[in-house]
């Protein structure tokens, strides 16, 4: 099967600015769940947040932006992260070969825009803010930020928006459109995010519990992550090291309502079994299983069916590593991928914090403590509201 490399990948998240202090954090079972800081809201001391500390001054800080910038927070993190994946990959020019970068995100600039809502008719200097607000503009800054000239699109489908990046990325390689893709997703913290979801009711007051019969629901977070997807020509002409390949992938519509999963995990069984075909495996060679995980009663038990469908009696380990975290919406699968490739790299399992008691519906027990063991793919789900399922699979470099 033709598989793609993947030469670089970089994150910042609440539990660690590189993939090496997210990769110390998983292993030493430390959350990041905790009170929001950055973010003045009423829910403030009735919610948990995955939040990354910095302050948006601080990273344009870290990123040498201008005073007078108009870069979203969103924007920065996706710029810090991107940035780290091209350094990890060794590119020195991102135009040297045909490059283009598929980025995904939910929030966009909304971060920004909702702060200054309501004076942007007296106060001119906040209006810059306004056209940052859409999806677009933060991989448009990304792209300028990396100096990147070639092919620049944005992927907004929900929870599973990095999900569709990836593979979006992988098959204009395959199809020999691109020679080398930025593929990943950004997402902040916002007031919109964070009162959507309690008008919802699907916040947990305390830490997430995926896969618990007694899960209250999901904390939200913030995170980028991008990962450096190149041609085997390239691959081959500069003997790059290979951290991992893409080797499949696959998106469905359970077309069941707005914001829930069906039931039986429809949309989730047929991204999984696509992403199964197109890599050219059995499930049973899938080692470990990143699950989307959310804690929430629909997800939890629409992803365990779906789970259930596929793999039968025989699941592999699994685990959701969203108790760390957060939930980071259309950065999840583009951290869950770092996490996933860290897992195949280093032959780990992470554990799925806070669980106690399995639910009642299947019979599911996700793996709680760090266990050692040989992995050579992992299949990491992602879904998202509206019905949008997405799997992609990692299988390790040879």
């Amino acid at each position: 099967m033709s598989y793609v490399a993947i030469t670089g990948m970089g994150i910042i998240s609440a539990i660690g600015n590189s993939p090496e202090e997210n990769f110390t954090a998983l292993q030493q079972g430390k959350t990041a769940v905790d009170t929001i800081d950055n973010i003045e809201t009423r829910h403030k001391d009735a919610i948990k947040v995955g939040e990354i500390k910095y302050t948006n001054a601080e990273l344009a800080q870290l990123l040498a932006l201008p005073d007078d910038t108009n870069y979203s927070r969103t924007a920065m993190l996706g710029a810090y992260a991107a940035r780290q994946a091209v350094a990890n990959a060794g590119i020195t020019d991102c135009n040297a070969y045909a490059t283009g970068l598929v980025s995904a995100t939910s929030v966009g600039g909304m971060d920004m825009t909702e702060r200054y809502f309501y004076d942007y008719l007296e106060q001119e200097a906040h209006r810059k803010y306004i056209f940052a607000h859409d999806a677009g503009d933060s991989s448009r800054k990304i792209a300028g930020y990396l100096g990147l000239k070639g092919t620049v699109t944005t992927i907004s489908t929900a929870c599973s928006s990095a999900a569709n990046a990836i593979m979006l990325g992988a098959r204009l390689i395959k199809s020999k459109q691109l020679d080398r893709v930025i593929v990943g997703g950004t997402d902040a913290l916002s007031k919109f995010t964070i009162n959507g979801f309690k008008t919802l009711m699907i916040l947990s007051d305390t830490y997430n519990t995926p896969f618990d019969a007694d899960r209250k629901g999901l904390n939200l977070g913030e995170a980028a992550a991008y990962l450096v997807l190149e041609s085997d020509e390239i691959v081959q002409k500069e003997n790059k090291k290979v951290l991992a390949y893409v080797s499949g992938y696959g998106n469905a519509n359970d077309a069941f309502h707005q914001t829930a999963s069906s039931e039986n995990g429809d949309g989730a069984f047929l991204a999984m079994e696509k992403a199964l075909k197109v890599a050219g495996l059995q499930p049973s060679e899938i080692d470990y299983i990143n699950a989307h995980g959310t804690a929430t009663q629909n997800n939890d038990l629409s992803e365990g069916r779906a789970i259930e469908r596929i793999f039968g009696t025989m699941v592999p380990d699994f685990s959701s590593t969203k108790p760390f975290t957060g939930h980071t919406l259309a950065a999840a699968a583009a951290i869950e991928a770092v996490y996933s490739i860290l897992a195949l790299q280093h032959g780990i399992v992470f554990p799925n914090l806070n669980f106690k008691t399995p639910m009642p519906e299947v019979a599911l027990i996700p793996q709680t403590e760090l266990k050692h063991k040989p992995i050579q793919h992992v299949l990491s789900n992602s879904f998202g509201f509206g019905g949008n399922c997405s799997t992609v699979l990692f299988s390790k470099s040879k």
